[in-house]
């Protein structure tokens, strides 16, 4: 694919070919040829637009909150990019529940874009190319990306390192899901979220996640805002909206910003490494007779498999 080609197929959003950002979003998440070109020709116009990342256990009503703010964003004139991760089969390797939102907006509303992508077995409650789809929409024109996670647990924090803002929704008698969570997702959250709180309850949930929030350091400042929200009613999405903006203005003036963005990218730039070489190790190891050896040599428990891990690196090095 061309320079030109790659730049066209990653403007198709609001003033652009939806179709060609859908089929640029697959190539991306697919690694067909061509995607490592779209993302370099829209890496340029990325980092200024809020990417929001909603987290929370399984039943909270993230969808259902997430269709909400949608609308709330339209009808203040912001175009909108949202991706939705769907835990995988572990047989198929699909998206067990792609088509699980129903967003109420106009089939012909440009200034609206939803993906499904499916996790396929990444860790952290976001798909491994989650990040650069959320670059692909930002390029595309899209003034606020929201990602919404797999029903995330302790440990599924992967989003601290693609949102700006991250938005933990909890609902009434939490119990000892505080407890449970308060080691891992807790500590991400910029914004917590009282879902559901029509619901009995949401007095001291509220009263327990103050208490969340006012536990530890805040090194860069800002403490956690809390706000409940129904989906039933409906309420607080105009407020929880406000608390994202607050946290937004917050991080752009705040002096450790730009370091922030420089350990994010950094993180990235690791990863990928890790990445590529551990592809590259994997094909050679497959394909290179000396190297097959090796493997043979720890399978007989010749060799132990670190020893057999530098050598390869050793041998990457040459």
């Amino acid at each position: 694919m061309s320079p030109r080609r790659a730049r066209a197929a990653s403007e198709g959003g609001p003033a652009g070919d939806r179709r060609a950002l859908a089929r640029a979003i697959t190539a991306v998440e697919t690694g067909a040829d061509g995607a490592d070109e779209l993302l370099r020709a829209a890496f340029p116009r990325t980092g200024h637009v809020p990417i929001v990342g909603i987290a929370g256990p399984l039943g909270v009503g993230k969808s259902s909150l997430i269709n909400l703010l949608v609308g709330h964003l339209r009808d203040m004139g912001r175009t909108v990019g949202v991706i939705a991760v769907d835990p995988s089969s572990p047989f198929s390797g699909g998206s067990v529940l792609g088509d699980r939102i129903r967003f109420d907006r106009p089939a012909a509303d440009a200034g609206f874009f939803f993906r499904s992508m499916a996790s396929r077995g990444a860790p952290g409650g976001i798909a491994g190319t989650t990040r650069d789809v959320a670059r692909l929409l930002e390029a595309a024109g899209f003034s606020v990306i929201l990602v919404e996670t797999v029903g995330s647990g302790q440990v599924d924090v992967a989003i601290r390192d693609v949102a700006t803002t991250r938005v933990v929704v909890l609902v009434p008698h939490l119990g000892d899901e505080v407890q449970t969570l308060k080691a891992g997702l807790f500590e991400i959250a910029d914004v917590f979220c009282v879902n559901k709180s029509d619901l009995p309850g949401a007095d001291v949930a509220e009263r327990d996640l103050a208490e969340v929030a006012s536990m530890g350091p805040a090194p860069d400042g800002w403490r956690p805002r809390i706000v409940r929200t129904s989906t039933l009613a409906p309420s607080g999405v105009p407020e929880l909206w406000r608390a994202i903006e607050a946290h937004e203005r917050f991080s752009a003036d705040s002096p450790g910003r730009l370091a922030d963005r420089r350990r994010r990218l950094e993180e990235e730039i690791v990863g990928r490494v890790r990445d590529l070489v551990a592809e590259e190790a994997a094909t050679r190891l497959r394909t290179e007779p000396r190297l097959r050896r090796l493997v043979d040599r720890v399978v007989a428990h010749e060799l132990d498999p670190r020893t057999a891990a530098e050598r390869l690196l050793a041998e990457g090095r040459r």
